[in-house]
């Protein structure tokens, strides 16, 4: 099977992504060394945390340029929660940072108090289980799952992309915002798989198989 490297910056629940792939039949390797990664057949970018800190972690540990060269290799990529955001140009977490500037477009926070349509609050942030809302049906990683399959988020912050074609999948929170994105060989999700039982399960094997 295919080699599938998690990358371990220091700041990710990355057994639990690990113990997902193998539930699904894919071995995953869980690695913070830069060769390693330059030499996976696809990649894994999870994330738990502040834009800002892992952004700073990535850089120290020279784990950016390895990423974007594997990105624009062409292999196949998949960022979760806070993996997802940093693929962005700009995070705004405890200020304006920069982000591995894959996709223009910014990381923004949720308005506090968050109000639904009738007034009521929202919880901040938006966590527990949520549906998705496929704007690529084609999406890869969307082969074999009912038509609006529910996930798990844990997120205070989501990206807004400039381009609307990446959006393969929108979430309502209350209004829509993008909890999957699809370009090429590079696939992104703001809810957690590896916590989302068997869809998120089906979404990792889906990955693994490309």
């Amino acid at each position: 099977m295919s080699k599938i490297l998690i990358v371990d910056y220091g700041m990710a629940n990355l057994r639990s992504v690990q113990k997902a792939f193998e539930a699904v039949g894919h071995t995953a390797e869980i690695s913070s060394d830069p060769n390693r990664i330059a030499t996976a057949a696809k990649v894994v970018l999870p994330g738990v945390g502040s834009f800002a800190d892992a952004m700073v972690r990535i850089r120290e540990t020279h784990l950016d340029s390895v990423i974007i060269e594997q990105i624009q290799r062409g292999s196949p990529f998949l960022g979760i929660c806070l993996g997802m955001q940093m693929l962005f140009a700009r995070g705004h977490e405890n200020g304006l940072h920069a982000g591995l500037g894959i996709f223009d477009g910014e990381v923004v926070p949720y308005a506090n108090p968050l109000l639904d349509g009738n007034g009521a609050r929202l919880k901040v942030p938006h966590m527990g289980w949520n549906t998705l809302t496929p704007t690529a049906p084609n999406c890869p990683l969307f082969a074999g799952l009912p038509p609006n399959p529910s996930v798990y988020f844990v997120h205070g912050y989501y990206p807004v992309p400039k381009d609307d074609a990446i959006v393969a999948a929108t979430t309502d929170y209350p209004t829509p915002f993008a909890s999957v994105i699809w370009r090429d060989n590079v696939f992104a999700t703001q809810f957690h798989p590896e916590k989302s039982q068997a869809i998120g399960l089906k979404m990792l094997a889906n990955f693994a198989a490309i």
